[in-house]
């Protein structure tokens, strides 16, 4: 049995385009919603670290792609998953345009490659993440 490879969310903000992409591409940005603390060298090949305090967590990101203001993407650690594993997951947030705002895009994949018992935590625990988190940015940007 195949295992979902992604996970796949789409939310429309009623903000413009450049707003959200300042929300997902910069550490002040990034601190605002997806974690507590964040650091960003927005280029290709560049490092970026997310810390959540209150569950003394922190992830360690690698920038793939930069196309502003429309997309980014990197690579972390799979959850769950020992700090030594070079398994990596790849997200990719993707921006368009809309009369109203921003249709956001964003796309986990990289879970087939994990065994069963990985694939539950890491595929189910990151679900219920991006719909926790991407709540969060939605709340952070209608508050400004």
């Amino acid at each position: 049995m195949a295992f979902p490879d992604r996970i796949e969310r789409t939310i429309e903000l009623a903000h413009p385009v450049e707003r959200v992409w300042a929300a997902i591409s910069t550490a002040e940005g990034l601190a605002a919603w997806f974690g507590d603390r964040a650091g960003i060298d927005l280029r290709p090949g560049g490092r970026a670290w997310l810390e959540w305090s209150e569950h003394d967590a922190h992830a360690e990101l690698r920038i793939q792609r930069v196309e502003a203001p429309h997309l980014l993407a990197w690579t972390w650690r799979i959850a769950g998953l020992p700090e030594d594993d070079l398994r990596r997951a790849h997200v990719e947030f993707t921006l368009v345009p809309t009369p109203d705002g921003t249709r956001l895009t964003v796309v986990e994949s990289g879970f087939a490659q994990l065994t069963a018992e990985e694939h539950d935590q890491a595929h189910g625990g990151n679900t219920e993440g991006w719909d926790r988190e991407l709540g969060e940015l939605v709340a952070h940007l209608d508050a400004r």
